[in-house]
């Protein structure tokens, strides 16, 4: 067999069933290997759009996601959602065409360097210079892009590396089981959570990652320990524990917060003391010891020196630190302070209000659903108000904030879970940034419920603007924007608007009902934000709130 069908033989040995792309010359032989395949290749309709799905099928199903693509400018077009899956440690495996081996360097048709582009945004990365070097390639970089911290690995395969003949060979594919952290660190950080009055879990989206999601319910149920999420960490605790306070961080819950700045002990699992989260790092929990766990070496003491350092698999660490503690004041308070804090949707007028229409989905939508949203204002709406079963259940783009997630990381989820229901939630910004996948809906009649919240406006930088440069609206203002429902009809999705909050119940059943694909486009108010707001440069203590509609 020559390159390109080794290279799709591989891929099926390895267990992989689904792909995204986009084709083009030099990575045509792949593509015509593929003709004969058991590969289910989904056809996106821009290399952005594929690599951010297939890092939404990884996300949603624990497995490895991949993309295709060109030379040229179909690899240039994959960098944002590499780097996207570099952030979010996501696996990832994105194979590339190149010219023929002899061309480049001489700035031959559609050659760009993809291998040097894309050092900075990928766990590993290969030009493939020999067909002798294929195998091992191949088996290294799905190793590589799955095991201890995941990430994105790409492959550069010539042309003629793709068309040479090769003996083929069986994939060998083991993954080395992660780490485990030393018995005398388990002990110092039991005596320390024994020795704590007030400690607070900190848990980001290491956890999924690592498998230990029931692992990480087990220790906080047991210990009782109060608990915050990240954004990636959403999920990982439930609404039901008591104990469970939100997400903390700029647009976290007052109560997360305030726990956080008053806790004694932080007991930091698969997260990373991001600038998002802490606010001014310095004063970050300032009474606080803290216990980190993850998988990543390179993470410890970057920003917040721990005080005991537990690197391994997050499974064997909790489970080895689970105990019972007498922290019932602790607990009473932190209860005290979810209670006091809680949200209000008692929104004044005939307008919607995005976070009370959020919180009739959650409560509308079945316990299956997975749902996708792309960057801005609606993004922390969902993550405040969206009660979310389950980490896979919630994708979002979280390290480099990616405005056109939330399209077709919803194609990804809905190939990865083809029984559950997937609704993507954006804004009128961040949909027009993939929009054209709309045409992959349509083109596999997928069943994926769109939420579009329109307030003409590029929300988040429109609030910023607001309250950190005197309302001087720069370039934030959409008021050209297309009638979405024709959008939607235009590719044979069915739509509805509406703008008056009676229309929220109806309007919600008939999105979730919908056997095929539906658009539901939102008209919303301007001039409401996103609160509270952990201003830049402050602790996270000194939440700024709205107090005109009182809804914190």
């Amino acid at each position: 067999m020559n390159g390109a069908q080794y290279i799709i033989q591989a891929l099926q040995q390895a267990g992989v069933s689904t792909l995204f792309g986009y084709p083009g010359g030099a990575i045509m032989p792949v593509y015509d290997a593929l003709y004969d395949s058991q590969l289910d290749h989904i056809l996106c309709r821009h290399e952005q759009g594929a690599a951010l799905a297939a890092e939404a099928y990884a996300r949603s199903s624990g497995k490895l996601g991949v993309c295709l693509a060109t030379s040229g400018p179909g690899a240039t077009n994959l960098l944002t959602g590499i780097a996207n899956a570099y952030l979010d440690s996501i696996p990832l495996l994105c194979i590339t065409g190149q010219v023929a081996s002899p061309l480049i360097g001489t700035d031959a048709f559609q050659e760009v360097d993809i291998l040097g582009m894309s050092i900075p945004v990928v766990k590993h990365n290969y030009l493939v210079k020999n067909i002798r070097e294929l195998p091992r390639i191949l088996e290294e970089a799905m190793i590589i892009a799955q095991s201890g911290r995941p990430g994105p690995v790409l492959i550069d395969v010539p042309k003629d590396i793709q068309l040479a003949q090769i003996v083929p060979l069986n994939l060998q594919m083991n993954i080395d089981d992660p780490v485990c952290c030393g018995d005398e660190s388990i002990r110092q950080a039991k005596q320390l959570i024994v020795q704590s009055q007030r400690p607070v879990l900190y848990s980001g989206g290491g956890v999924i990652l690592a498998d230990a999601v029931e692992a990480f319910r087990a220790f906080s149920q047991e210990t009782g320990i109060p608990s915050v999420v990240t954004l990636k960490g959403l999920g990982n605790d439930t609404e039901q524990n008591p104990n469970y306070l939100g997400m903390l961080g700029m647009h976290g819950t007052k109560a997360a917060n305030l726990a956080v700045q008053g806790c004694d002990l932080l007991i930091c699992v698969g997260a990373r003391f991001d600038d998002r989260v802490t606010g001014k790092l310095d004063t970050f929990a300032p009474e606080a010891k803290v216990i980190h766990l993850d998988i990543d070496a390179a993470e410890f003491g970057k920003l917040r020196q721990p005080d005991i350092i537990l690197h391994g698999d997050l499974k064997h660490s909790l489970k080895a630190l689970s105990q019972q503690l007498d922290i019932g004041s602790w607990q009473q308070h932190c209860q005290a302070l979810r209670q006091t804090h809680s949200w209000r949707y008692d929104h004044p007028g005939d307008s919607i209000y995005a976070p009370a229409l959020i919180k009739e989905l959650g409560d509308t939508a079945p316990s299956k659903t997975i749902i996708t949203t792309d960057v801005g204002q609606h993004q922390m709406w969902v993550a405040q108000h969206y009660p979310v079963p389950h980490p896979r259940q919630h994708l979002s783009s979280g390290g480099l904030g990616t405005m056109g997630f939330g399209l077709p990381a919803a194609i990804g989820a809905q190939f990865a879970n083809p029984d559950s229901c997937v609704v993507c939630l954006s804004g009128d910004g961040s949909i027009m940034m993939n929009i054209q996948e709309l045409a992959t809906i349509n083109r596999y009649r997928l069943p994926i419920k769109i939420i579009i919240f329109d307030n003409h406006r590029l929300g988040m930088v429109k609030q910023w603007q607001e309250l950190f440069f005197t309302e001087r609206y720069s370039s934030v203002e959409l008021n050209d924007n297309p009638d979405f429902v024709a959008v939607a009809n235009a590719f044979n999705i069915p739509a509805l608007h509406i703008k008056h909050k009676n229309q929220i119940k109806n309007a919600l059943q008939e999105l979730i009902n919908a056997q095929s694909a539906f658009l539901l486009h939102v008209e919303i108010d301007p001039q409401e934000n996103v609160w509270p707001l952990v201003p830049p440069g402050a602790a996270n203590s000194e939440m700024m709130e709205c107090t005109k509609n009182a809804t914190v």
